[in-house]
């Protein structure tokens, strides 16, 4: 079953191997990283780690049986028990509901461990897959936004009303 873990230095290789097979893929519904990100992706991994350090930024990723990554789940500017959710998932791993449950995860330790109180979370509105995520796990749409020149749209997740909820990886 996959597992959920925080960014750590040993995941550079996998995570590189992830970022490469999925370019084509992501580049499809978000800006594309360019060469230069894989050009220094041991240096940016290191400067990833290092700003997770400083508690400004959570970084996890979604760990396989196999040890390959099959998605990266990112809480960043944390402050004032509020954080912006980000995520992308392996283009392999699409439709089984692994983006739900990471989010879910995601969600559930931002409110158990990291204390958090709400989220945010932004996708453009041809994202069809990510917006039904973010209403699957509780997200609420309240506003429009522009995301790199395309609409889109703001969602918010109020943590403490969703105490009843289970998140199951599985789910």
């Amino acid at each position: 079953m996959p597992e959920l873990q925080l960014l750590r230095a040993e995941h550079a290789p996998a995570l590189l191997a992830f970022e490469r097979e999925n370019r084509g893929y992501f580049a499809a519904s978000v800006p594309d990283r360019g060469d230069a990100y894989f050009e220094e992706f041991a240096a940016r991994h290191q400067a990833l780690l290092d700003e997770q350090a400083t508690g400004a930024v959570l970084f996890h990723v979604l760990v396989g049986d196999g040890g390959e990554i099959l998605g990266r789940f990112n809480l960043v500017d944390v402050a004032d028990g509020e954080a912006e959710l980000g995520y992308r998932v392996a283009e392999k791993a699409t439709g089984r509901g692994v983006a739900t449950g990471g989010v879910r995860e995601v969600c559930r330790l931002a409110r158990e461990v990291y204390g958090l109180s709400r989220l945010t979370a932004v996708t453009t509105l041809d994202n069809d897959g990510s917006r039904a995520v973010l209403g699957r796990v509780g997200f609420g749409a309240v506003g429009s936004v522009t995301i790199d020149g395309q609409p889109g749209a703001s969602y918010e997740l109020d943590l403490g009303a969703q105490l009843g909820v289970s998140y199951d990886l599985g789910a």
